[in-house]
């Protein structure tokens, strides 16, 4: 009965489609996948994607397309096989490395993808065929110039330039290797389970480690245990997740110590230069990240990201808020919590 399904549309080279697939296959929520539009749902306010369509009071479909709160209300309404913490401590943990994966690793993938010319020959020649893999050559022809061509004009939005490429792509090694060290002790990102960081982070890498050829090589070459991660992450329905599993404060892992002062060497100054341009009414921004000098447009939807982590953080008790702290000193991700201005 496909009333029993959750419609969803999206498309296979949206990391965040991906992301969202995976989390729904590991919940055994039922679901219906869409890959072209539908006349019988609404279209989102935002065009983006992948599309989840709720039912509401009255029994209509809605459209919400943000993965982040989307996930919380699955965790409401289909209970089970969870993948946010209970401790709220480390639930927060999770927060902040989903938000990592979801703002910072697409920077990377979009980066990659349209910068080098093998990749834009590859996700021009192919990206377009998700639509319809039955369009005429001719048509695709001029579908895979008109796409490049449009994609290319868009790296400002994640702040890829010839200034700010070797930050991008020395932060994504960077990245592979921590995560492959912290993958030598624990399956996953949040401990012996996955949580909502895991799929934020195993989203992007879809792109980054098995499509597109310059950084799919770089992890092939020198992470295959990344690489196979990606995979296995694609369907965890046959998992069976048991009970304080999720990582804990009390003996919280070096390794992902490690990549929260990566968090802190990258993510955490944009996303505070960021939202600082826009407290400003600024149309720049400029911050030095590694020593180098990172310049973009203010993205708004990143600044909102930051006042919703702040939100997460105020809504902690104190002895929560102590424990999150303990953690988090010495990272840089601590300056994400405090306000200035």
């Amino acid at each position: 009965m496909t009333d029993s399904l959750l419609p969803v549309r999206g498309s296979p080279g949206s990391p965040y489609t991906r992301k969202m697939l995976a989390v729904l296959r590991y919940r055994r929520i039922p679901y219906r996948f869409l890959q072209a539009k539908s006349d019988d749902l609404p279209e989102p306010k935002v065009g983006l994607i992948p599309v989840f369509y709720f039912k509401d009071e009255t029994g209509a479909f809605t459209a919400e397309v943000d993965s982040t709160p989307i996930i919380r209300r699955l965790e409401v309404e289909y209970p089970g096989r969870s993948v946010i913490p209970d401790d709220p401590a480390i639930a927060f943990i999770n927060y902040l490395l989903e938000d990592y994966g979801d703002e910072w690793m697409t920077k990377p993938m979009f980066h990659y993808r349209w910068h080098y010319q093998d990749d834009i020959e590859m996700a021009g020649s192919i990206l377009p065929h998700y639509n319809d893999v039955s369009q005429p050559d001719e048509l695709m022809t001029k579908m895979k110039t008109m796409f490049s061509e449009r994609q290319i004009s868009r790296l400002y939005v994640v702040g890829s330039s010839d200034t700010t490429a070797s930050v991008i792509e020395d932060s994504y090694k960077r990245f592979l290797d921590y995560l492959n060290n912290h993958l030598r002790e624990l399956p996953y990102l949040m401990g012996k389970r996955p949580g909502s960081a895991d799929f934020a982070c195993f989203g992007q890498l879809t792109q980054l480690t098995q499509f597109d050829p310059t950084p799919a090589k770089i992890a092939a070459v020198n992470y295959p245990r990344v690489h196979a991660w990606v995979s296995k992450m694609e369907d965890l329905s046959g998992l069976e997740p048991c009970e304080n599993e999720f990582i804990t404060t009390d003996n919280f892992p070096e390794t992902l110590k490690i990549l929260l002062k990566e968090l802190g060497r990258t993510y955490v100054p944009v996303m505070l230069a960021n939202a600082a341009a826009i407290d400003q009414g600024l149309d720049q921004v400029q911050v030095k990240v590694e020593g180098k000098l990172w310049t973009q447009e203010p993205f708004p939807y990143q600044a909102k990201c930051l006042q919703w982590l702040r939100i997460e953080y105020a809504r902690l008790d104190e002895e929560d808020r102590r424990e999150v702290d303990a953690v988090l000193q010495g990272t840089g991700c601590e300056q994400l919590m405090v306000k200035t201005g």
